[in-house]
């Protein structure tokens, strides 16, 4: 029986559509497969995290274990989930210094021994000082994160050769865009070198230092609060002393270890007309490095010219 001019058509029709979907799909296929998978990166914090994302661009999926501004990362505990991503990670960024020592435990754990490290604090080759404690916040030293910038592009280009320039291309742009907060910290020695400031914690010591301030906090204040112990009354009144006295020009207050007595250095500043520049740990929401950096070295700038 032979088949009507419209069945005739509708199955050649059917058959033209079946076979253009297929070639669309065998295309769609090749594409993907063609397309090179990204780099997966962890870094501790979303410190590191975003700086590794601005150096891998589009050619990496960056993973940062603590990004919650209100988590205190001394404390930090991690979970399953952290685990498999570092089991999976081609590029770990770390800080180092004894500042997030979980992530070394979880890559001997997940047996992840092929993957490129960068321990931020050996790139910045600082050491504790004769008799101290390492200050191990180097993210507020803008030349070693300029240092680990190069490295995380070696460990990236170790991982994907075919992108090595991109990775060497993205850093280099990233680390001019240091350059004028280091010289607004030039700016801020030329002005206001030798004055005092006080601290809550060692976190903003690099950036103080390297404005040519000094650090005139009783050191036995700033360790307990960093290690979440109790000030002794005589420290915290040799401590509140510094604002009554008028022996400082700013507090540089951590907010994201705030008690009891890191509040009353806050009340006594404040009651003697000092000014109080706040500071975190890492990124604060919406925040990425550099406009983060530009605005806590600009708050300084601003709280000395008062």
């Amino acid at each position: 029986m032979s088949l009507s001019t419209s069945r005739r058509l509708a199955l050649l029709t059917s058959a033209s559509l079946a076979l253009l979907a297929g070639c669309g799909s065998s295309s769609d296929s090749a594409d993907a497969k063609s397309a090179p998978a990204r780099v997966a990166v962890v870094a501790s914090t979303n410190v590191w995290g975003d700086i590794a994302r601005r150096v891998g661009g589009d050619r990496v999926d960056v993973t940062s274990v603590i990004s919650d501004p209100d988590q205190d990362p001394h404390s930090y505990e991690a979970d399953p989930q952290n685990q498999l991503a570092l089991s999976k990670a081609k590029v770990v960024v770390e800080n180092g210094g004894g500042y997030d020592d979980f992530v070394d435990r979880m890559l001997n754990s997940g047996h992840n021994d092929s993957a490129e490290v960068v321990n931020a604090v050996e790139v910045s080759g600082k050491k504790a000082p004769k008799g101290g404690e390492l200050n191990e916040h180097v993210w507020y030293d803008f030349p070693t994160v300029a240092e680990v910038a190069d490295r995380i592009s070696a460990a990236l280009a170790e991982a994907d050769p075919g992108d090595a320039a991109a990775f060497e291309k993205n850093a280099a742009a990233f680390k001019a865009k240091l350059a004028p907060l280091e010289a607004e910290e030039a700016q801020i020695k030329k002005a206001h070198g030798g004055e005092g400031v006080a601290i809550t914690e060692p976190v903003p010591l690099y950036m103080t230092e390297a404005s040519g301030l000094v650090n005139r906090t009783p050191a036995p204040f700033s360790e307990a609060i960093e290690e979440g112990d109790d000030v002794s009354p005589r420290v915290l009144q040799q401590s509140l002393a510094l604002f009554s006295g008028k022996k400082v020009k700013v507090l540089v207050y951590n907010e994201q270890t705030s008690g009891p007595q890191t509040e009353k250095a806050e009340a006594a500043a404040k009651a003697a007309g000092i000014p109080v520049v706040p500071v975190t740990e890492t990124l604060p929401k919406g925040k990425d490095y550099l406009g983060w950096m530009t605005g806590n070295v600009g708050a300084l700038a601003s709280a000395l010219a008062k």
